[in-house]
């Protein structure tokens, strides 16, 4: 963004979060020179299936799929009022010896919806290896912490103690499941196709003279050009407006996912036990200059929020679509499918970048885990009764009293003395010295750690190496 003040509207995407990777995918760049890549691969496939398409045609289409005159296009808009014609004509000044055949049985979206799969395919992609960078992230917290002892939280009220590292592998089970939704997505998905103006083929088979398996022939060799297995099998106009509806259901899913981490971050902030990465020269507040706000997490929050609700937008689209097609749907996909990707981008950059730089405080999680130990040891004793002879139910009932009691005297500021409590009720039959031993930290974990080992053995070493290729963490730009 230029450093001087403009009167024209930014999109906060672009001007501030998602990375340089994801924009282009939906940049004119990119998606008017897939427009020309579309009639280039339709050209050479009715060249090959034996229409009189001059190999001049072919040449100079190939050797112009780039470097789009915009300004060009938008004049030629404003004439026709019509972007593919636009680009059309633009393409045949170009190309001029394709110029009569360019766009030869085709309609609109022959161009504008395969373009639209395309970026899909390339978009998900890249959130699929952002997906992978947090979990990566995420595994090395995981393992680094597996046996650290810390207070685990139901309504967030203290409940029994886990580890450190066995919470962060409920944050990377999350983006798993996730990762498994983007390649199921990734995998069934298709082209629309050569289809014609209502997804007949009429115009095709017309110019193949009736001849259905030369039709065929067109479209799989289409579809093979693009790098594609093949299309859906029947459309309208359009392809169906459920796949944009699953696609960005999949993109919600991620948001869900980095906002219940980012939400978990910023409590356990507020708690001084975790923290999130912090500049040297980073500045919390403009009046507290003490202040360390866990800002990445919060704006995981903030962009996912959006995630979530674009995803609302395709299935209204999808139930509203009128038989074939009607043209309701265009200006809603401009901005709700490019939005929900580059903010799922942003997201996803930020989780990483958040995950890579947890920062544990072992002495404040060791200290507020103290202050609840002799609670969390309660369990034990009530077994210990029970299994001693004594009637469970009345074990349950004085330890209760016993426990609220020395709760009171702690809200009061007093000190609970619970085992001194519990020591003296002989009924429960259990002294100081045992209650020590049953308040030791690590005998209250019970598999945690293990589960932390096993787990990432088990489940994300496996995906790490299936993906060790992939693109890594991006830089966060604000």
């Amino acid at each position: 963004m230029s450093a001087e003040a403009t009167d024209r509207y930014t999109h906060p995407l672009s001007a501030r979060y998602v990375s340089g990777a994801m924009e282009r995918i939906f940049a004119p760049a990119f998606r008017f020179g897939t427009w020309r890549r579309l009639w280039l691969a339709l050209a050479e496939a009715q060249r090959d299936a034996g229409l009189d398409i001059p190999a001049e045609a072919i040449a100079q289409m190939r050797a112009n799929l780039d470097g789009i005159d915009l300004d060009a296009a938008a004049r030629y808009e404003r004439r026709f009022r019509h972007d593919v014609m636009a680009h059309i004509h633009l393409f045949g000044d170009a190309a001029p010896a394709a110029r009569a055949v360019l766009h030869l049985g085709a309609t609109s979206a022959f161009v504008g919806d395969n373009t639209d799969l395309i970026q899909h395919r390339e978009a998900m992609t890249l959130v699929r290896d952002r997906v992978v960078a947090t979990i990566r992230a995420l595994s090395r917290f995981a393992e680094e912490h597996r046996a650290l002892p810390t207070l685990a939280y139901t309504h967030f009220q203290p409940a029994q103690p886990t580890t450190v590292g066995k919470r962060a592998t409920l944050w990377i089970q999350d983006f798993l499941l996730d990762l498994e939704e983007i390649e199921h997505r990734l995998v069934t998905l298709r082209l629309r196709g050569v289809r014609g103006t209502t997804g007949t083929q009429a115009s095709f088979l017309q110019l193949f003279d009736g001849d259905h398996a030369r039709v065929d022939a067109l479209e799989e060799a289409v579809c093979r050009r693009l790098g594609f297995e093949g299309c859906y099998p029947v459309t309208g106009q359009t392809y169906p407006r459920k796949v944009d509806q699953a696609l960005l259901s999949t993109l919600a899913g991620v948001a869900a996912s980095a906002s219940k981490m980012a939400h978990d971050i910023r409590l356990l902030s507020h708690l001084r036990e975790l923290e999130e990465p912090f500049e040297t020269k980073q500045v919390g507040s403009s009046a507290m200059p003490y202040k360390r706000n866990p800002m990445r997490s919060e704006r995981i929050c903030a962009v996912a929020r959006h995630v979530i609700a674009l995803a609302a937008d395709p299935a209204h689209t999808a139930a509203t679509q009128w038989l074939e097609r009607t043209l309701d749907d265009s200006a809603n996909k401009r901005l709700a499918i490019p939005d929900a990707y580059m903010a799922t981008d942003a997201i996803l950059v930020l989780a990483t970048n958040v995950a890579a730089g947890l920062r544990v405080n072992p002495g404040v999680v060791a200290a507020n885990l103290a202050v609840h130990l002799p609670f969390m040891a309660m369990e034990a004793v009530l077994m210990g009764t029970t299994a001693a002879g004594g009637d469970r139910q009345d074990a349950h009932e004085r330890i209760r009293r016993h426990t609220l009691d020395a709760a009171r005297r702690m809200t009061e500021g007093e000190e609970g003395e619970l085992f001194a409590r519990i020591a003296a009720d002989e009924t429960l039959g259990v002294s100081a010295e045992e209650l020590e031993k049953l308040a030791r930290p690590g005998k209250l974990v019970g598999r945690a750690p293990e589960q932390v080992d096993g787990f990432l053995n088990d489940r994300v070493r496996p995906v790490l190496e299936r993906y060790r290729e992939t693109r890594g963490a991006a830089e966060v730009r604000v």
